[in-house]
């Protein structure tokens, strides 16, 4: 009996050493206002060798914001992947109005977005993360345990969707048409968005952008106020093109896999916030 709750503790004391967290603490910047604080972090970014693509403010979070920024290690490498890895090429740093930092925990991300490419992209990650906490400052990870082996088939429940499930948004003839209607419909605002960044590869025929969600009544001034703010470096959300296609990962995966701490209760608080969001993204790829 005795071995077998040793056996069992090393087993939970495992897992948990492989487990990882979505977002890690930087070192503040000056404080007080929250465009002086991004403008802060944006010239770590830019004199680290990062190139800054856009600046989400999200509505209705008037002291949280974040910076996109690539990495050109990181984006070569999601270009040799091809396909959906696109949408690991931007990088998300969260911002708060009291300088505050946050930003992508890499391994995490990519594991979860890459599954079993992962490996072709490891070297890339890690040196990118290194440079972004040498940049920023490397402080303790936070956001909710997933252990190391679950985010290539991540879910936050039984019954809930994967990386790929309900995220066919539009097909188009062509890339070119797939990307000309994002870009026009984000243009127009359409469903209450707008665009925060865009990233294209048309060698590859794959593009991903920064959508903000502006509804006052369901975007994510709404939602994430209530699940918290300060995983603000989990946004803004985004749609991606691979060939002729347009996709957006579902709110109960995505949503999940950037607040995985969520209890059931909380979830259930924002219950109609994947279908709203689809249906943004839906406006915004030109389904609706």
């Amino acid at each position: 009996m005795k071995k077998t709750i040793l056996a069992a503790a090393l087993a939970l004391a495992s897992m948990a050493a492989h487990a990882l967290q979505p977002y890690v603490a930087g070192d503040k910047v000056a404080g007080g206002d929250l465009n002086a604080a991004m403008s802060a972090a944006e010239q770590k970014l830019t004199a680290a060798g990062f190139t800054v693509i856009g600046r989400h403010l999200p509505k209705g979070l008037p002291q949280y914001g974040s910076v996109v920024v690539t990495d050109a290690g990181l984006t070569d490498a999601m270009r040799s992947i091809g396909g959906s890895a696109v949408i690991g090429a931007p990088i998300r740093v969260g911002v708060q109005a009291d300088g505050t930092l946050s930003y992508e925990n890499l391994e995490y991300w990519e594991r979860a977005y890459l599954r079993k490419d992962y490996g072709k992209a490891e070297a890339a990650v890690k040196a990118t993360s290194a440079k972004l906490g040498k940049t920023l400052g490397a402080g303790k990870a936070f956001g909710g345990d997933v252990s190391e082996s679950s985010l290539a088939k991540y879910h936050y429940m039984i019954g809930m969707e994967y990386f790929d499930e309900k995220s066919d948004l539009k097909e188009y003839p062509s890339f070119e048409a797939a990307v000309k209607a994002v870009e026009a419909n984000l243009a127009k605002g359409v469903a209450h968005t707008s665009k925060v960044y865009a990233l294209s590869m048309p060698e590859k025929k794959i593009a991903v952008f920064g959508v903000a969600l502006n509804d006052p009544e369901t975007g994510e001034g709404w939602w994430a106020k209530k699940i918290g703010p300060d995983h603000v470096a989990g946004l803004p959300w985004e749609v991606f093109v691979v060939d002729g296609k347009v996709y957006g990962l579902y709110g109960r995966y995505r949503t999940a896999l950037a607040w995985p701490e969520l209890g059931m209760g909380q979830f259930m608080g924002i219950s109609n916030h994947p279908d709203t969001t689809k249906k943004m993204l839906e406006a915004v790829a030109g389904a609706q």
